[in-house]
């Protein structure tokens, strides 16, 4: 006779077992169901800003005039990039660097945090923080310690190598 009841009790500790078990599961897949819902809703919503943004299309874009020409340049979202764009305008000399770069100092030096490193071509525009200045490139330079890409040129690229004495940069 005590084989039976032991026997039930084992039973429904079996049943009980599969029913917790059981309803553990459906509470899981309801969490990642509610999980999916909530990351999809939240893409939904990260595109709906980007595409918002996109329409707003606030890029940074600046001008530098020389010798009666126009170079347009698309500034990138790093932290020196931003700096030098709440400088402007400004009025300052150019200077030949090397054979295949121009220079120029801002009047305040520009924070590099956030700022990709530069790999320059023609058409980089680029900080060279261990100096202090903006370095526009009309011919391919690559890599160095210290040279921070700000952004690239747009129109009038051809124009970079002939710059000389005073330039005027503004925002467009």
């Amino acid at each position: 006779m005590e084989v039976i009841p032991k026997y039930h009790r084992i039973k429904r500790m079996l049943i009980f077992s599969g029913v917790l078990l059981l309803a553990i599961l459906i509470t899981g897949c309801v969490e990642q169901n509610n999980l999916d819902q909530n990351i999809n809703n939240q893409t939904e919503d990260e595109q709906v800003e980007l595409n918002n943004s996109k329409a707003g299309d606030s890029k940074m874009r600046i001008s530098i005039e020389s010798n009666g020409e126009t170079i347009v340049f698309e500034l990138n979202d790093g932290q020196a990039a931003k700096e030098l764009y709440e400088q402007l305008p400004l009025t300052v000399d150019v200077k030949n660097y090397s054979n295949n770069e121009k220079i120029f100092y801002p009047p305040n030096k520009l924070n590099t945090s956030n700022t990709p490193l530069a790999n320059a071509k023609t058409g980089t525009l680029a900080y060279y923080a261990p100096w202090g200045d903006v370095v526009i490139f009309y011919g391919n330079f690559g890599t160095a310690g210290g040279l921070y890409e700000l952004g690239n040129v747009v129109s009038g690229g051809e124009h970079i190598k002939n710059m000389s004495g005073t330039i005027k940069i503004k925002k467009l």
